[in-house]
């Protein structure tokens, strides 16, 4: 549906849903910056990838080098199975 790529400048591309939203960037930048004060391990990040999951979509988030990728993808919402 989507995607942003970002570094410590800002938003370096995006495309579809995630056209040129500075807002959402910032969002997912803090989210990032949070799960990895948990851990106290300074400039280390302890993890490479982050799902954001919602009803209809889903925000993956994978950090790579210096930048930050994100892209919006569409859940596949399934009634639950009943026996």
């Amino acid at each position: 549906m989507g995607y942003l790529v970002m570094s410590d400048d800002g938003v370096l591309a995006s495309a579809g849903d995630l056209e040129n939203d500075e807002r959402l960037a910032g969002v997912i930048r803090e989210m990032v910056i949070t799960a990895c004060s948990f851990h106290g391990l300074g400039q280390q990040i302890p993890f490479k990838r982050m799902s954001i999951v919602f009803g209809e979509h889903s925000f993956l988030v994978t950090i790579s080098g210096q930048k930050i990728y994100v892209v919006k993808r569409h859940n596949i919402v399934r009634e639950p199975i009943n026996v």
